[in-house]
């Protein structure tokens, strides 16, 4: 057990120390020294999660490592201790691992930027924080996480900050996920008060002493799930995420595909007991899924920005997430997330190279025809294309089909909003796959394939995304849905996870989906594979068309409701309550100050008498004083 203790403290203390470590010496550290021990560090926590996972066992139901009592005072007894079981083991494997790859990718692709040290210094702290949230046993430290991953995308989403719009991106993405922590740290206060802890165990074994109808389970619960809404980018807080692409792509594999914006998804799958006692707030949780799943993947349909495109898809699979997350598909949609993050942050990868190829170029207008000059991002790309695309036998085949599944046994009407929505991934994903490696090229580049360093991931992602689906086979397949069984020890809501859907019912929606998803690949295909001429600006579209391509204006929407009302206040209070009363009275302080001074100084004289009288005449006032109060 002490062995036990020592690795699980070791899987974020790696990370951390070379945040500390690149980040004092990053003046020193040449790009590729530093990528190479930030990447050695991410190996040696990911090496040490495997030993932790083949060493655990799941019967146990978990331990937690305790670390120092944190906050002992009267009536708080909350410590600085880490919780190791099936759900923060699943997390730590994706996010050492997923991370130990684009830290690879990274010393490729950062090579040449003065300022490579320090941005693998901020890569080994996001990954630390990421680690930290998903392992802490109680909601404090993962929150301390929470915030760390905050903090961490801020930095890294404005790494290139003498650009004014990567900061505004910056600055964005951080106020958005502000107002989403709001309502965790209040869900934090109402579970103190409720239940005087903090600790997951605790809370869970009395969430039952709860009746469902006690405001306090609504409150939390809805509480919690805006937190998640924030920092997992669903209506009405996802517009951050799009624009958070300005960061390098690196970055937006990492925090943007396969760790941070699932914090959300963990955070309720962790508290799942709660969730199952308030319907209400399912209920809510799956229509809000529902509703970004759709909005998100239509938007990605008109995007000319190859990282766009992938970032609105990111806003529509975690939409599928919570969707499964509101109909009590545990499970699922942490199958879900292991499998986009493979594909997805081979996808992001493989967009970095196509952008490294082509000398930065981003806009897939001026692309076309690169299958022939960079044929390993080509496949790869092909088969993360495969997989988000749900094509039989690829990991999101598995995960995206037990989801629908979930939803047709559900409602019908949500299977049929979900299925549009899996074709449009599939009809944008298609079309920024023949737009960017079929036809012609139009760019001015030439396109050359990417070092070893870039391409290595890229593989090990294909790979991946290819076999993920073996993690949980369904019985439909002969499998025994063994993701599934490993999380039911650490989630007691899987418990209450059940397909009661016939064989025959399953296959005929399988293969009511595999149909439409070919159907669609081939117009797809005909619109696209040979187009020599792409559609123009968007004043020229039909309305509807370019009220899509314009983000739904929800961004200016938002603008319009409460930056422009914001900044209309501050300069308001600006020239009133600063101008007008703060520096007056500030200046007025001063000049009372000054002229009290000069008066004082009077008296300053120099004269040795007058000093002498002054004394003198200042004991008989004391003097005085003690005999009238005597």
């Amino acid at each position: 057990m002490v062995t036990a203790d020592l690795l699980a403290v070791l899987v974020p203390a790696l990370p951390l120390a070379g945040a500390v470590i690149i980040a004092s010496l990053r003046r020193k550290l040449s790009a590729n020294v530093a990528g190479g021990l930030a990447t050695a560090l991410m190996a040696g926590a990911f090496a040490t999660s495997i030993a932790l996972f083949m060493g655990f066992d799941a019967e146990t139901g978990g331990r937690t490592v305790r670390l120092l009592d944190w906050i002992a005072v009267t009536g708080m007894d909350i410590p600085l201790a880490l919780r190791i079981d099936a759900l923060s083991l699943t997390m730590m494997l994706i996010v050492t691992g997923v991370g130990t790859l684009i830290h690879l990718y990274s010393v490729g692709y950062m090579h040449e930027d003065p300022r490579a040290a320090t941005f693998f210094a901020q890569l080994n702290l996001f990954s630390f924080a990421m680690l930290m949230l998903v392992m802490g046993s109680n909601l404090l430290v993962t929150f301390i996480g929470w915030e760390g991953v905050g903090l961490c995308s801020y930095l890294l989403i404005g790494f290139w900050y003498t650009n004014p719009d990567y900061n505004y991106a910056a600055r964005k993405a951080f106020v958005m996920n502000r107002i989403g922590d709001v309502g965790m740290v209040l869900a934090m206060v109402l579970l103190f008060q409720r239940f005087g802890t903090l600790e997951y165990v605790d809370i869970m074994d009395r969430a039952g002493q709860l009746a469902s109808t006690d405001w306090t389970l609504l409150a939390v619960t809805l509480l919690l799930f805006v937190g998640a809404t924030g920092k997992s980018a669903q209506l009405p807080l996802f517009t951050w995420l799009p624009d958070a692409m300005a960061g390098p792509t690196p970055v937006s594999a990492l925090i943007h595909a396969a760790t941070m914006v699932t914090a959300g998804i963990f955070l309720i799958v962790r508290c799942s007991v709660l969730f199952e006692l308030v319907p209400y707030t399912q209920d809510v949780i799956l229509w809000i899924g529902t509703a970004t799943a759709i909005i998100a993947a239509s938007i990605g349909l008109f995007q000319n920005d190859i990282k766009k495109v992938l970032a609105y898809s990111t806003v529509s699979q975690l939409g599928y997430m919570f969707a499964a997350l509101g109909m009590g598909a545990y499970s699922a949609a942490m199958f879900h997330v292991t499998t986009h993050a493979f594909f997805k942050a081979l996808l992001f990868l493989g967009a970095g190279s196509v952008i490294h190829a082509l000398g930065g170029e981003q806009d897939i207008r001026k692309m076309g025809g690169l299958k022939g000059h960079i044929k390993i991002t080509y496949v790869t790309f092909l088969i993360g294309t495969l997989a988000i695309s749900g094509l039989p036998l690829m990991s999101g085949f598995f995960s995206k089909d037990l989801i629908l599944a979930h939803a047709f046994q559900e409602s019908p009407a949500v299977f049929v909003l979900l299925l549009f929505g899996a074709l449009l991934t599939t009809f944008y994903m298609f079309r920024l796959l023949f737009l960017v490696f079929f036809g012609k090229y139009r760019g001015s580049a030439h396109p050359h394939e990417s070092p070893l360093t870039m391409t290595v991931p890229l593989m090990v992602l294909a790979v991946l995304s290819v076999i993920g689906g073996l993690l949980n086979v369904p019985h439909l397949f002969g499998g025994h849905e063994g993701m599934k069984h490993f999380l039911e020890t650490a989630a007691e809501g899987i418990h209450y996870e059940h397909i009661e859907l016939s064989a025959t019912t399953e296959w005929i929606l399988m293969g009511i989906t595999t149909v439409l998803v070919f159907a669609t690949i081939f117009f797809a295909y005909g619109r696209f594979a040979k187009r020599t001429t792409l559609e123009g600006d968007e004043a020229d579209m039909p309305f509807f068309k370019r009220l899509i391509a314009q983000r739904w204006r929800i961004d200016e929407l938002y603008r319009s409701l409460f930056e422009k009302p914001y900044g209309w206040f501050s300069t308001r209070f600006h020239s009133i309550g600063e101008k007008g009363v703060m520096v007056p009275l500030m200046n007025g302080v001063g000049d009372a100050a000054l002229r009290a001074g000069n008066v004082v100084r009077k008296l300053q004289t120099g004269n040795a008498s007058f000093h002498l009288l002054a004394m003198v005449c200042g004991i008989i006032v004391f003097l005085l004083i003690t005999l009238l109060s005597n």
